[in-house]
């Protein structure tokens, strides 16, 4: 992915793998470029050890090739393992000045 498509704001997906199911509604995945296990709450479907998982959050923090995305907890992972979903689109209609007096 080209440097700079993905910004603030923005819808993005990466693609977990599952290491083991915790409890009945908690599993461990394994998120490329971060180097931690981490924990998700997965009620609804019964997915079993080393199956792909999506997980999809928004952007809080671009720093270079670095990026912060909030998926219920901040995760801090390479830009290149991001798919952008949704860019992010401003919704004011007039500009945030003063006119002039």
């Amino acid at each position: 992915m080209a440097k700079g498509s993905i910004n603030v704001g923005d819808e993005v997906a990466i693609t977990a793998t599952v290491l083991r199911r915790v409890t009945e509604d908690r599993v461990s995945v394994s998120i490329p470029s971060y180097g931690f296990p981490h924990s998700i709450i997965d009620r609804t479907s019964k997915v079993k050890k080393g199956q792909p998982m999506e997980l999809v959050g928004n952007v809080t923090h671009v720093d270079g090739d670095l990026v912060t995305v909030n998926f219920g907890v901040p995760v801090t992972v390479n830009m290149d393992t991001l798919r952008l979903v949704t860019a992010y689109v401003p919704k004011r209609k007039t500009p945030q000045v003063d006119k002039p007096s």
